[in-house]
């Protein structure tokens, strides 16, 4: 075997966002794409001679492929150990796990997350550091300088490796090591949970029912919760990942869930249903009857999580993205723990949790975790939700009830615009930014404006500051318009539009949700413009 060093010329658009670089399958499938885009991210890191990696995806169209390119371009870069989920499967936050388990220098994952697969849909692939977590800003600047300037890249001469066997070959100088991708896993949350008092749930005749989404998540929710927790087969549907996901939109919320939310809202409904996306770090909770919005699962778990044996020390903060509904910081405020506000991106929880300031963590694009990774995770979720619901005997609907009359409820909604023409959504917004200091005191729909701003934030553990996070306007009694683009997708420009209003009860706590936040939607419309602009007659996804 020999390296061979390839010369290249710099390829436009290869600048990664917070979930690393993201385009359309075809396009990573073109001629030097992949490896020009590896190739950089091995150059800004400082090269990877010596250094051990860990590399795997949610198994969607194009990652067994792009896994072998990567471990022949990583063995010719000097890389002295790959270490590979099987069949190139890793969910995120397993791959996480693994690279703060076994000490690696980070790791490569390949994966776009919650947006279809398939070859006329979406890939990524995404660097993670040594902490486990998202590379920061700093990092994906340098890649994206590198791939403005690269000349050549590094690859070994090579048969594709088998990434099938489990078990270590050399692939040149390079250990090559293939390993189980769900066992690690599987054991770390059976040392945070109570794998007794669930498996006594189940054997109660508990049913369950969580959807995968034909995603990665599948094996992983077989393992646990049918083989070591003992849920009847079957409690885990769609549960083989598919490089096409089954034609089905892996993005585990009522839109793309619905199947699921049809067998969770009829009757003879499950006691407990969840769904996780295409990498498996976000979820969706459901109880018979009634949906759990992402931030109010983050506040029920922050108020709850002193019952779970690997928080019972209690914990030692919250945080949550700045588009997430304010329900966990009132938790937080009766608890006594400090509660953050960052941007939109785990690298920012990542920080927090590092500098040993936060414990849990959550955005309201169904994303929840804590400091065993540093990723959010969706089965862990999940399993939090099923240990509190052993220890309290409690329904969801009773959960929910019960923690309203306690914190008083926040109305929650986002509405999704998405593939808008860039140039428009960015004009929307550039004319919202220039009559953010004309609104205070306006009055639209009986809502008065209190404040609006665009979002910055100073990390308070390195200083660093990131600007233009998105829009706010706040209205007098706690209720308040979030905008923001989404830098998710990979055609034209996703608009979020995140609605909040406050009901400190006890009355007007069982209100719908869409009628509950009707005067905010009609406010955003009003100073926004949004469907009158882009001539839409409603949104294309609600959450």
């Amino acid at each position: 075997m020999t390296m061979t060093r390839h010369a290249t010329t710099p390829i436009d658009g290869q600048k990664p966002g917070t979930s690393g670089l993201r385009k359309k399958t075809k396009v990573f499938m073109e001629p030097g794409y992949l490896e020009n885009f590896v190739q950089a991210t091995f150059d800004a890191i400082g090269g990877i001679a010596g250094k051990t990696l860990v590399l795997g995806g949610d198994g969607r169209y194009f990652g067994a492929q792009a896994a072998a390119t990567i471990c022949k371009m990583a063995a010719a870069n000097g890389a002295a150990r790959l270490i590979v989920g099987q069949g190139a499967w890793l969910s995120t936050p397993a791959a996480s796990h693994l690279i703060r388990k076994r000490g690696a220098d980070g790791g490569l994952i390949l994966s776009a997350s919650h947006n279809p697969g398939g070859p006329d849909a979406d890939f990524g692939v995404k660097y993670n550091m040594a902490n486990g977590g998202p590379a920061p800003e700093s990092v994906t600047s340098a890649i994206y300088a590198r791939t403005q300037e690269i000349t050549e890249y590094h690859i070994l001469d090579a048969a594709d490796p088998d990434l099938q066997s489990v078990g270590e070959t050399r692939l040149g100088e390079t250990a090559l090591e293939v390993i189980d991708p769900v066992s690690d896993y599987a054991d770390m949350m059976e040392s945070i949970f109570d794998f007794k008092a669930l498996k006594t749930v189940f054997q109660s005749g508990f049913r369950m029912r969580m959807d995968s989404m034909c995603a990665i998540t599948g094996p992983y929710a077989v393992e646990i919760l049918e083989r070591r927790l003992g849920a009847p087969s079957g409690t885990v549907s769609h549960e083989t990942p598919l490089p096409d996901f089954g034609g089905m939109h892996p993005d585990p919320n009522p839109t793309w869930a619905h199947e699921l939310m049809t067998e969770m809202m009829g009757s003879g409904a499950p006691d407990f249903g969840a769904a996780s996306d295409g990498d498996g770090d976000r979820n969706m909770v459901v109880g018979a009857g009634i949906y759990v919005s992402p931030s109010d699962s983050l506040a029920v778990l922050a108020a709850n999580a002193h019952l779970v044996p690997g928080y019972s020390a209690g914990l030692k903060g919250v945080a949550r993205s700045m588009p997430t509904s304010a329900a966990v910081d009132r938790v937080a405020a009766e608890m006594g723990l400090d509660c953050y506000e960052t941007p939109t991106g785990w690298k920012f929880f990542g920080n927090l949790m590092d500098a040993g300031r936060v414990s849990l963590c959550g955005e309201e694009s169904f994303g929840t975790g804590s400091d065993h990774v540093r990723e959010k995770d969706g089965l862990w979720a999940v399993l939090m939700w099923l240990n509190i619901l052993a220890v309290r005997k409690m329904s969801v609907t009773e959960v929910m009830a019960d923690h309203w009359a306690r914190f008083g409820r926040n109305y929650y909604s986002r509405h999704d615009y998405e593939a808008l023409p860039t140039e428009q959504a960015e004009a929307m917004l550039a004319d919202l930014r220039g009559k953010l200091g004309t609104l205070k005191s306006q009055t639209f729909e009986g809502l008065t404006v209190e404040s609006s701003d665009e979002f910055s934030y100073e990390d308070p553990v390195d200083g660093a500051i990131s600007k233009g996070q998105g829009f706010r306007i706040l209205f007098e009694g706690g209720s308040r318009v979030v905008l923001r683009l989404s830098g998710t997708g990979t055609e034209g420009a996703t608009l979020r539009v995140y609605l909040e209003r406050y009901a400190a009860g006890p009355d007007g706590l069982d209100l719908d949700p869409q009628d509950a936040l009707a005067p905010i939607i009609l406010a955003a419309e009003e100073i926004v413009g949004i469907r009158a602009r882009t001539e839409r007659i409603g949104p294309d996804v609600i959450t």
